[in-house]
């Protein structure tokens, strides 16, 4: 297939792009620095530089064009660089319009399930999947110290509601940098119950997955080892 990897150098895009390449497919990686890429360029990778920050609409439609898929990794590192997610995937959204290119698969975050937004003002007040723990105190935590960063992902997942395309996103817990398992949990549109963590190549694993079933289209997928 021919997949393009939006922030192909991030926590979870390094991840889907060695996976996908390692699975044959030929990969178009949108960067902001192409340094980053390091050894991961190569023959079978064509290199986009773009920021989302700050998107250039032509180079964003000269990375999809032509793509059976697209998978974005991008998101906020943390509270201080929150807020482009959403505007940087409504590019990456008009430029597959712009195309035809019609899949993507994204990677949120769990707290987003029970996050309002502008575009789902009323989500279930607790999600199924948590735990008293998790609905009490880690999820209200979590909103006082990465509330920016959720409402970041929340805002995105707006966009891909409202996009016109099949769209998949991928709600994680904490991620981890453990090697890939392949032997995670799933869920359809809530969380998994005792699902504190995953590694970021399993959430690039399950990603990858996705791009092949359609039963995954226009749901939210939870996660969690």
């Amino acid at each position: 297939m021919n997949l393009t990897v939006v922030a192909a150098t991030g926590g979870v895009g390094r991840h889907l792009l060695g996976q996908a390449l390692s699975a044959g497919h030929q990969v178009t990686a949108v960067v902001r620095d192409p340094a980053k890429l390091g050894e991961r360029a190569g023959p079978k990778v064509r290199v986009v530089t773009a920021d989302l920050s700050a998107p250039d609409p032509e180079a964003l439609r000269s990375a999809v064009d032509g793509a059976d898929a697209v998978l974005s990794g991008f998101g906020p590192h943390g509270q201080a660089d929150a807020g482009h997610t959403a505007s940087g995937t409504q590019a990456v959204v008009e430029a597959m319009r712009a195309t035809g290119v019609r899949r993507i698969v994204a990677v949120s975050a769990a707290p987003v399930s029970t996050l309002p937004s502008p575009g789902r003002p009323h989500p279930p007040r607790h999600d199924p999947g948590d735990t008293l723990a998790m609905r009490y105190v880690a999820a209200p935590l979590g909103r006082l110290f990465l509330g920016k960063v959720f409402a970041d992902l929340a805002a995105m997942e707006d966009v891909l509601r409202a996009g016109g395309l099949d769209w998949t996103v991928v709600r994680p817990p904490r991620l981890t940098g453990k090697p890939l398992t392949a032997t995670y949990r799933t869920a359809v549109d809530r969380n998994l119950r005792g699902g504190t963590s995953v590694p970021r190549a399993d959430v690039a694993h399950l990603m990858l997955h996705c791009v092949q079933d359609q039963a995954t289209v226009g749901h939210a997928l939870g996660i969690a080892t």
